[in-house]
């Protein structure tokens, strides 16, 4: 039987802030308070473990910083305390006109310094509805098709330490996002645990996915997972400039959450991508299966219906303004979804089916979930559940019958005695999401290939914001993951405890990037996940090593998921 959530009670409580808040705000340091309302009103080995972390560099002014030489020219950066930030840097050339669609070429070399001080362009996107405490820690900057750029952040440059580098891929689906959110920022990273940081924008929807080998002849058979491609393009940036900025190039960790979750994980299979990066970190995120050419190929028509043109007619939609296309497509139906499809070139296989990709099989992945990912979601249903309207739900996560929601009701109140009747369903509705069972799956297949070790992990701290409403959530992670809870206080709240849960936590992260190995002194023994004993690390203010955690509950709802079910009648 798995206890529950140590902190399931303290979010039912009514703490110093429901909400994005004066208080909160005040929480968090000038500098982040500062970042956060202009987003709003915008719209190891244990032997290496530091001994002691020092403060935190958040707060520090930015304020004029060195000139590196990249392989394509001067850049100069800015400083904040002890770390070199370098923010916009180009690593591609501009990606519209007769760019649009196809694989991205290398920016064309500087003579002059080119000033890195502030956050690069997005790529175009659709705002997607995102949930106010989180939202307001996005920066949301001006979108450009001259979006191939990269943040960098470094406590040295060129002193030959050999630091770790940690490539972050930002989420959003492949559809929207960008990696210069507040939860994204690597100075506290940098700073505290002296690895290298580097957040990638890269192509995204329409522009970096889709797919027009089929329709659009010779001129477009490149035209395939060119947002991959981007990313692909940035590692070999880092590759070939990372030293530059302290940091070892034999030694790069990729990580994402969500929707860079998935792009890690489709990493994983990329033949272009072999040798850039030596480990992996999934957070809530994955890509078990990538769409097939039919799929893709369906899309793309959908694309050139909704603009009224015909396929060999894509010139035009190469010349279109960004922004028509973009708005075209916002509300267009039956366009279908943008995402990596396996090509056979570009991506040969599905990635994690039938079987773990051979491709990256000596990476190390850490890969995990956090307890309610589906509290995220802002249509999500907050309703005191009677036993009627909690059998209508479960029966709709599970796609089954009275008597199936009824038996799966049980099982999770035997696990969960003290749990409402809506904290039932949101734990068995986010097991049942692709949040859980996609990683879940993507941490046995690639254990069953032996090759290199799997790390898992499950997040359980609740929030106590918005009275407790949050609980779990999807990316209620990252700002421990990434030292930045401070920045974070709208969605975290900022109670003391916080901090240890984050030292825990990216401590975790830093030391795998380091060795491979998360294990530190701050927590219990992490043994590798195997399909036998399936250890997980609970991260929660009480850390816990657990094995088969949550075993009983997930193989119940992978039974009925995974079950054949009858093919619709048209």
């Amino acid at each position: 039987m798995v206890a529950e959530s140590k902190n399931t009670e303290s979010r039912q409580q009514n703490t110093e802030q429901s909400s994005v808040d004066r208080r909160s705000f005040l929480g968090m340091g000038a500098l982040a308070a500062a970042g956060a309302l202009a987003a709003g009103c915008s719209q190891s080995e244990q032997a290496a473990a530091p001994a002691a972390a020092p403060a935190k560099a958040g707060p520090a002014p930015y304020v004029e910083g060195e000139t590196v030489e990249t392989t394509f020219g001067k850049i100069k950066g800015s400083r904040r305390g002890d770390i070199h930030a370098f923010r916009g840097v180009p690593y591609g050339a501009p990606t519209g006109g007769n760019n649009r669609f196809l694989p991205a070429s290398a920016p064309a070399p500087w003579t002059d310094v080119k000033t890195c001080a502030e956050i690069g362009p997005r790529a175009p996107q659709t705002q997607a509805r995102i949930i106010h405490e989180w939202g307001v820690l996005y920066r949301l900057e001006a979108a450009s098709e001259e979006c191939l750029v990269l943040n960098v952040w470094s406590k040295g440059l060129a002193d030959n330490a050999k630091r770790p580098v940690m490539v972050w891929l930002h989420g959003g689906g492949f559809a929207g996002g960008s990696s210069g959110g507040l939860p994204y920022d690597g100075t506290n990273l940098a700073n505290v645990h002296d690895v290298v940081f580097v957040g990638v924008n890269h192509r995204l929807n329409v522009f970096g996915f889709l797919y027009l080998p089929e329709v659009g002849g010779e001129k477009y058979s490149q035209a395939s997972n060119v947002g991959m491609l981007d990313v692909v393009l940035a590692l070999q940036w880092v590759k070939d400039n990372i030293e530059k900025f302290g940091g070892d190039p034999d030694n790069v960790t990729i990580l994402g959450q969500s929707g860079g979750g998935s792009k890690v994980s489709t990493l994983l299979g990329m033949p272009a991508a072999k040798g850039l990066f030596h480990r992996a970190i999934a957070q809530s995120g994955s890509q078990v299966r990538s769409l097939t050419p039919d799929q893709g190929t369906a899309t793309a028509r959908a694309v050139l219906k909704a603009v009224n043109l015909k396929p060999n007619q894509i010139d035009q939609l190469q010349q279109m303004p960004y922004y028509v296309l973009r708005d075209a497509l916002t509300d267009a139906e039956g366009v279908g979804q943008f995402a990596p499809v396996m090509d056979s070139r570009t991506i040969p296989a599905h990635n994690f089916d039938p079987v773990a990709t051979p491709i990256s099989e000596d990476v190390p992945l850490m890969i995990g979930s956090t307890d309610t990912e589906i509290t995220w979601n802002t249509f999500q249903n907050y309703d005191k559940l009677d036993e009627a309207s909690l059998r209508h739900y479960v029966r709709g996560a599970l796609r089954s019958d009275d008597a199936t929601a009824d038996r799966l009701i049980a099982l999770y109140r035997a696990s969960y005695p003290s749990a409402s009747n809506l904290d039932l369903f949101l734990k068995l509705g986010t097991d049942a999401s692709n949040f859980r069972r996609g990683t879940g799956l993507q941490a046995e297949r690639k254990a069953a290939l032996g090759k290199a070790p799997v790390f898992k992990y499950h997040f359980g701290f609740y929030s106590p914001v918005r009275d407790g409403e949050l609980r779990s959530m999807h990316c209620m992670d990252i700002p421990f993951a990434l030292h930045n809870t401070q920045i974070a206080g709208p969605v975290l709240g900022t109670a003391p405890e916080l901090q240890g849960l984050e030292e825990k936590m990216s401590t975790a992260w830093a030391m795998f990037a380091r060795t491979g190995n998360p294990n530190h002194p701050g927590i219990p023994e992490w043994k590798p996940f195997t399909l036998e004993a399936r250890d997980t690390m609970v991260f929660n203010i009480d850390t816990k090593a657990v094995p088969d955690y949550k075993g009983e509950e997930l193989r119940a709802v992978n039974a009925v998921l995974d079950q054949p079910r009858p093919a619709r009648r048209g």
